[in-house]
């Protein structure tokens, strides 16, 4: 087709465009015109599910996880406590009087057995009112707590020529105390077996300078010589017997090996005990320490002195 020109057109012509290209159409923002608020919103549903989901899975692994409330039999600070001293100076005050009777005196006995035993209790406590028994020694083993109102103390006595533990029921409620039922005599405690002592090696040659350096605390510390006392300890504080007894010999000193210059030793010594009599026998007693020696320049000072622990056991 043939292009039309200005002249065949009319002045007209000249305003209008011809052979322009169309212009594209402008390229929108995808979040305008409000549609970011969808995105904001989007992401806020999603933290929301997401803490949900969280809150899920945690909250059955803390139930499982977590520990079980203290039950009734568990031990609480704050619940009261069977008074375990004061119970055992009862009992023993009890034991004094129920271990020792005689039927010329029962009356007094019935009159003292009153101040511990509940209203209306046999007043003999199952003593049918004949007899005598003595006992000595009478001294508090053990006491097996039953809860806070209810424990048994164990009493040692020797009644005769035997030795027996006699188990005092005893109530406390508020403060107050009462024997709560009738004791039972039971059998001595067991003697224990020691195992086999295991010999170890020894330092034979501290063991013979200490056989000197000790024999002259040992005098010192019998006779409470707080001049030697001085000179043979290290620090002070020991201050000795008072001469109620007088040094024998050292009979032993065990020395484990070693190279520093503070050693445990123990020691065995007999002390000659002076008679209670004028005229009586002079008695010898031997006794073994634990002590703590330490050396200072060419002599062994005593630091500590206590009794001695059977070694091994």
């Amino acid at each position: 087709m043939a292009r039309r020109t200005a002249v065949d057109e009319g002045p007209d012509a000249l305003d209008e465009p011809w052979d322009e290209e169309p212009k594209a159409p402008k390229k929108r923002w995808s979040g305008g015109g409000g549609r970011w608020w969808i995105w904001v919103g989007r992401v806020l549903l999603w933290a929301f599910v997401l803490v949900v989901v969280v809150n899920g899975i945690r909250a059955p692994f803390e139930r499982f996880t977590e520990q079980p409330p203290a039950t009734s039999g568990q031990s609480d600070d704050r619940e009261p406590r069977f008074p375990q001293t004061q119970a055992s100076a009862y009992a023993l005050q009890f034991a004094h009087v129920y271990l020792n009777y005689d039927e010329n005196s029962a009356g007094g006995r019935q009159e003292e057995l009153a101040r511990f035993l509940p209203e209306g209790a046999n007043a003999q406590l199952g003593w049918n009112g004949l007899g005598q028994l003595s006992a000595q020694h009478i001294e508090v083993l053990s006491v097996d707590v039953k809860d806070a109102n209810n424990a048994l103390v164990n009493i040692a006595a020797k009644a005769g020529s035997r030795w027996v533990t006699l188990a005092v029921p005893v109530y406390t409620r508020d403060g107050a105390l009462v024997i709560a039922g009738r004791p039972a005599l039971l059998e001595a405690p067991k003697k224990a077996q020691l195992p086999q002592e295991a010999g170890g090696e020894r330092d034979q040659e501290l063991e013979a300078r200490l056989q000197t350096d000790l024999a002259g605390f040992f005098q010192a510390y019998g006779n409470s010589d707080a001049v030697n006392l001085q000179r043979f300890t290290e620090g002070g504080g020991i201050t000795g017997l008072g001469a109620a007894v007088n040094f024998g010999e050292i009979r032993e000193v065990n020395a484990p090996p070693g190279d520093s210059d503070e050693r445990t030793v123990t020691a065995t010594v007999m002390w000659k005990v002076p008679p209670t009599q004028p005229r009586g026998t002079e008695g010898q007693l031997e006794q073994t320490y634990e002590l703590v020696v330490v050396k200072k320049s060419d002599q062994w000072n005593v630091r500590s002195i206590r009794g001695a622990v059977r070694a091994g056991s």
